[in-house]
């Protein structure tokens, strides 16, 4: 495997330096020009790393938020209230991101894992939470490599694929998940054209997808958000690759802003549609698309971000929608680690968690 190649799919955007108790993540504000690296102590650094993207995408922000409850746990004295103060730290980093379903279920399983180990010494009880973390961790990127598995049975060699937002290595460990499958074919000597839409206003696509993908070795083109519709109707697109914050039993999808817009284009010109993530994304407590809560992000984001000069009067109004919501029915497959779920969703997605699976 080429060299250049084995490093981006290996890339460690969250890493636990256990021998150093050090909670380590690649600063995603900064890229492509800068490669930093953040270590997080507090609770406050770890809140704005979060809400800030500093480390972003579902799942990451998922394994980060583990990570995270197992520091902030080291730092609470054993005792009745231990437990208490563990929940108020999680309530806490849950309101950075309140649309990522990662971020709230890292943080319940933390909590239970606490809560189960309550009685154990303080040394025993540390260690059962970091063991969960851990677990959280290696379980994502096992999840990561059979979700790019069942992928590439849905594309060909040669194949163009467009993207929107990053949902590779950076947004979850290693292959990634709407990236995974062009990551995984691309080690398999396979040759995909992929088009990467900038996703404005926080040009993830830009910024990192492409980066990810031009350091792969992977034949890219970035291409503004409006393009899409164009590029698939010169019959360069045979599939639409996203990821997803959060799915509900239905099937609506929560993505990255402008998601739906591509997946209206892509059935308009009878392209399939395909949502990556992991089981751990799927709510099926939240019945449909209108039960799952957008996050409004600063209109500074749009007027003066990325510009030298703002670009927009400073008193116009701004509405910035860090999400939108694509209807089931636009979805061609949602492709998990236990494998391709089609429609009726209410009956595939709910299948995936019987116990017989």
């Amino acid at each position: 495997m080429d060299e250049k190649l084995r490093k981006v799919t290996h890339v460690e955007n969250i890493r636990y330096d256990k021998a150093a108790e050090e909670l380590v993540i690649l600063d995603q504000t900064l890229l492509p020009n800068e490669e930093k690296f953040l270590r997080l102590t507090t609770a406050e650094e770890m809140y704005d790393a979060i809400k800030t993207l500093k480390v972003r995408g579902a799942p990451a922000i998922g394994i980060c938020a583990a990570y995270s409850m197992y520091v902030l746990a080291r730092s609470i004295p054993q005792g009745e209230e231990f437990y208490s103060t563990l929940e108020k730290y999680g309530a806490y980093l849950n309101s950075s991101r309140p649309t990522a379903v990662n971020l709230s279920w890292a943080i319940r399983e933390m909590l239970k894992t606490a809560q189960e180990n309550l009685s154990l010494s303080r040394p025993a009880l540390l260690e059962a939470l970091y063991e969960k973390a851990a677990a959280i961790h290696a379980d994502d990127i096992a999840k990561c490599a059979a979700i790019s598995e069942y992928g590439l049975t849905v594309v060909k060699d040669g194949d163009g694929i467009l993207t929107h937002c990053n949902a590779g290595p950076l947004a979850t460990s290693r292959y990634g998940t709407a990236l995974g499958p062009i990551l995984l074919g691309t080690e398999r000597g396979m040759k995909f054209r992929v088009f990467s839409d900038e996703t404005r206003p926080l040009l993830q696509g830009a910024r990192l997808t492409s980066y990810e993908l031009q350091r792969a070795g992977v034949d890219v083109t970035l291409i503004c958000d409006n393009m899409a519709s164009i590029v698939m109707k010169n019959g360069w697109v045979q599939a639409c690759f996203v990821g997803c914050d959060r799915v509900a039993a239905n099937g609506d999808t929560a993505n990255k802003i402008g998601t739906s817009g591509v997946a209206i284009l892509a059935k308009h010109y009878g392209i399939p549609f395909y949502v990556l993530g992991p089981t751990s994304t799927i709510d099926m407590n939240c019945p449909d698309g209108d039960h799952i809560p957008i996050e409004e992000r600063d209109p500074e984001e749009i007027k003066n971000m990325w510009y030298e000069k703002p670009m927009a009067l400073r008193d116009v109004k701004c509405y910035n929608p860090a999400f939108d919501v694509t209807d089931h029915s636009l979805i061609t497959g949602i492709i998990t680690e236990k494998g391709i779920c089609r429609a009726p969703y209410t009956e595939s997605l709910a299948a995936l968690f019987d116990n017989k699976k």
